[in-house]
């Protein structure tokens, strides 16, 4: 996952089986473990190039969330749990009546985007196909995922340990940021 850029837990884990000729499924690590064992690579051997790459992607983060302020995003995923790769897309959660809503945004300020589709599970009964935009921040790949208004109540399962997902808003991510050790080369956020 990390040298690689593979960002999905089961293709990774599904690669990994095949180069170390696994057949059996259940002798595969969990989800959870995955994302300790990346954790701790990325700690091991890539501390600095990491701290780098994450500050940057935070930054985007905000920077994307501060633009998009009107449609309450929030920060997902590994940016956000601190288990990003160099090549993580910054995963974004924004509400909205109209899922065209955010496109138009950036359309009218002339940000090139695409539209896509993300499928999420809800809960453990129920998954839905919802609308992605997905657009650049300081040569940062950010996906927006739209939701309706009142899917900020509840946040999707993590596809890691099945609770739902953590998320963050722009102010815990600017108190992120700044808790942070700045890498070197590096102005803090503001």
């Amino acid at each position: 996952m990390s040298e690689h850029g593979i960002e999905d837990f089961g293709t990774a884990k599904r690669k990994a089986a095949e180069r170390l000729n696994v057949a059996d499924a259940g002798a595969l690590p969990s989800n959870t473990e995955v994302e300790a064992s990346l954790a701790e690579y990325q700690r091991l051997f890539a501390a600095g190039a990491h701290a780098l790459s994450l500050s940057a992607q935070r930054r985007a983060a905000l920077r994307a969330m501060q633009s998009l302020a009107q449609f309450a995003p929030r920060l997902v995923g590994p940016v956000l749990n601190g288990t990003a790769t160099a090549h993580s897309t910054v995963q974004l959660h924004v509400f909205a009546d109209n899922p065209d809503a955010v496109a138009l945004l950036l359309m009218d300020r002339g940000v090139a985007h695409e539209a896509g589709e993300r499928r999420l599970r809800l809960d453990l009964e129920r998954s839905a196909l919802l609308p992605t935009v997905q657009f650049l921040v300081e040569a940062q790949r950010i996906e927006a995922t739209v939701f309706p208004i009142d899917g900020i109540r509840q946040a999707p399962v993590s596809p890691v340990d099945g609770r739902p997902m953590r998320r963050a808003d722009a102010t815990e991510l600017a108190n992120l940021l700044e808790a942070a050790p700045t890498p070197a080369g590096i102005a803090p956020a503001r």
